[in-house]
């Protein structure tokens, strides 16, 4: 008789470290407890070595959440450690949980994840991979290999986006896959009114803004945007960017370009990472959220635009076409920066906002934790 209730434990980064995964982690879990299977995460003790990490600290500096405070979570993996990697898999089969949630986003992580699960007593517990990317955006020399080695432990896989679950099968074509959207970010503040999200961040009552939000690196696409927006400063002055986030690479690149189109006094930077307990301010203060991105799976960028019910503007790369109906919830436009201006004048001067929120809260009832977790717990019952 299939057990109702399964008892499962998440590897993966989660409080103290900082991160939408480590975010992710710790609603999934919450959600998993919710709906009766007894939930706890494994986190690292070392992620990164200080030296391979690109931002200015791994760590989240406030004081953990409600939310966090209900959790089950230990911090003890070594990423690097393969005595730590034993003793961790010892102390899974002393639990002998039902299911085991590796949760992999690069390949960096394989080896250690693919010997965990090696060292797992597989008797009565099954193993799910949970993963964001299997090819990574900024490719290196081995990331197969190790890619491979993670996936062959895997008795299934869990994804988020269709792009994802083609380059697993491109490794294992038999794999078995199950594929739910990547569910709303419920966990941040509520929204408040726009006037006052503005006023509490000094920004202009009555402007207009774009927002590119969370870590910058290469891939996500900022310079589409700068240059973009440099065509939007020409016939549009008042339109404004706020880029809010840290850089996880040169800086230069970027604040040079703005300075070459001249665009310093209608671009708001923020190089930090933004906190929980801010992010609300942000969303609420933003008129569309921008993503113009080289390359993607998934992105929970777009589920916390989906939880302030903010219009979204994405290239039609990975999975972000796949949850940004065009025209309705937002803009899916080509890599290219005519076409992201003239959505972006369009929708300013179209007054487009009021037009596509009912479809934005339409689509957001798609992308819920109930969802997400019961399509998981379903996997588990076919392995």
């Amino acid at each position: 008789m299939k057990p109702k209730y399964i008892s499962n434990i998440i590897i993966g980064p989660a409080y103290p470290l900082r991160g939408g995964i480590a975010a992710h982690n710790q609603s999934l879990s919450h959600h998993l407890n919710q709906l009766g299977h007894p939930s706890s995460i494994l986190s690292y003790s070392m992620q990164y070595p200080n030296l391979l990490f690109p931002g200015k600290t791994q760590y989240d500096e406030s004081a953990p959440s409600v939310l966090i405070q209900s959790l089950d979570i230990s911090t003890q993996l070594n990423s690097l450690n393969p005595i730590n990697w034993y003793m961790v898999a010892q102390q899974i089969n002393r639990q002998q949980p039902r299911l085991v949630i590796l949760r992999f986003w690069m390949p960096y992580f394989g080896m250690a994840l693919g010997s965990i699960g090696r060292l797992v007593n597989r008797t009565n517990t099954k193993i799910i991979g949970l993963i964001d990317n299997a090819i990574p955006h900024e490719p290196r020399k081995g990331d197969a290999t190790l890619t491979n080695y993670f996936l062959k432990i895997c008795d299934g896989c869990m994804v988020m986006s269709q792009s994802v679950k083609e380059d697993i099968l491109k490794f294992d074509a038999n794999k078995k896959i199950a594929l739910s959207p990547h569910p709303v970010y419920d966990h941040y503040k509520e929204k408040i009114e726009t006037d006052k999200a503005r006023q509490l961040l000094g920004l202009n009552p009555s402007g207009q803004y774009l927002l590119f939000f969370g870590m910058i690196r290469k891939y996500k696409g900022l310079d589409l945007l700068l240059d973009a927006f440099h065509k939007i400063h020409q016939s549009h002055p008042n339109i404004q960017l706020i880029i809010a986030g840290e850089y996880y690479e040169d800086e230069s690149i970027y604040q040079n370009k703005i300075k070459q189109y001249g665009l310093e006094e209608n671009i708001i930077s923020i190089n930090k990472y933004i906190p929980d307990e801010d992010v609300h301010l942000y969303f609420s203060a933003a008129d569309l959220i921008t993503q113009t991105y080289h390359t993607a799976t998934q992105s929970g960028i777009s589920q916390i635009a989906y939880h302030y019910e903010k219009p979204m503007l994405v290239t039609d790369v990975g999975g972000l076409k796949e949850i940004v109906p065009h025209q309705k919830a937002g803009y899916v436009v080509e890599k290219n920066t005519d076409r992201i201006a003239a959505s972006i004048i369009d929708f300013f001067d179209n007054e487009r906002a009021s037009k596509f929120l009912p479809h934005i809260k339409e689509e957001k009832k798609k992308y819920s934790w109930v969802n997400f977790v019961e399509e998981m717990i379903a996997l588990y019952h076919q392995l």
